[in-house]
């Protein structure tokens, strides 16, 4: 069995390779349980530590995911809050296949998702795009998005500035064909987007949903909490809803919960799931002015998705 570091996937994996890989994986059978989230202290601790198994497998491979969140970590431990591993077996004879370090591939598969998304339900034209998040993903996100899409200016907000400089900085120097500024005037920016990203800690939405032009692809994918948002009901309300995965969505995601619990949006109006998106392109974008929504909470197959390629390459 082999044990794949952090530095051995960033050495394999690419978005070129990644994104039609996953499309291609979510277009064929694979069986994905719900996700399995265990608080490591009573409810009515302050303690948030948690453990998380995420199984899933396809015709080739068997995989869980696993991960441990111990958000006091830095601050008790130096340590990082969370830690993650993903175990695969062969799919054939259930042998131990390989150990792989799950928290780099989850920034790769995040991002591929993301822009996956965007490949399946944003304008071919669209050139602005604007990112929400300054934190591990944003470099990732960047990178896979500018993959599928012919963009010409990225606006960068964050609360951080000394965060936003840095990457405004590194990615005017990888794209000198590409426009990155920091954010100003969210309204004005978010007016003028096509595509909005969000990869973010907020509990608030980040923008007015009615400042959202015709045409825009949102994508929200930093919230996991039943009671946080980054995008309002009215965003919801004018989107076509798309979501990775329906059972882990409507568990976690208070994007659309939250619409929910005010009547103003139900289960029935989520359009489909990724893996309808790949199958099924009638299903996408229907008009030039439509407003689509993309929600994810991520997904273990996706995780075992991009793994296994790791493996497959390191076997050539």
């Amino acid at each position: 069995m082999k044990i794949i570091s952090a530095e051995q996937v960033h050495q394999h994996l690419n978005f070129n390779e990644l994104i039609p890989l996953l499309k291609h994986s979510f277009s064929r059978p694979f069986s994905m349980p719900q996700r399995q989230v265990h608080a490591l202290a009573p409810e009515e601790s302050d303690n948030h530590d948690a453990f998380a198994l995420l199984p899933s497998w396809n015709e080739k491979v068997i995989g869980n995911k696993m991960f441990t969140y111990f958000p006091n970590n830095a601050e008790k431990h130096d340590l990082p809050g969370l830690f993650s591993k993903i175990m695969l077996f062969k799919r054939q004879t259930g042998e131990p296949l390989a150990l792989v370090d799950g928290t780099s591939v989850t920034y790769w598969r995040t991002a591929a998702i993301s822009a996956l998304a965007s490949q399946l339900l944003s304008r071919e034209n669209s050139r602005h795009l604007m990112l929400f998040g300054t934190g591990n993903l944003a470099s990732y996100l960047i990178k896979a998005h500018l993959t599928v899409r012919d963009i010409k200016q990225v606006t960068l907000w964050g609360r951080n500035s000394a965060k936003v400089n840095d990457l405004l900085g590194k990615f005017s120097a990888l794209y000198p064909g590409v426009t990155f500024t920091a954010s100003v005037d969210v309204d004005m920016e978010v007016a003028s987007a096509d595509i909005i990203c969000c990869a973010t800690g907020a509990k608030t939405p980040l923008f007015d949903g009615n400042l959202v032009s015709a045409g825009t692809h949102i994508d929200c994918l930093g919230n996991h909490m039943t009671d946080a948002r980054e995008c309002d009901t009215a965003t919801v309300t004018r989107a076509r809803v798309f979501v990775d995965s329906l059972i882990n969505t409507l568990n976690e995601a208070g994007e659309l919960l939250i619409p929910m619990a005010e009547g103003v949006f139900n289960k029935e109006d989520i359009v489909g799931e990724l893996a309808d998106m790949c199958k099924e392109p009638k299903i996408l974008r229907q008009s030039a002015d439509e407003i689509t929504l993309f929600k994810s909470v991520g997904t273990a197959i996706s995780d075992l998705v991009a793994a296994h390629r790791v493996v497959e390459k390191l076997a050539d």
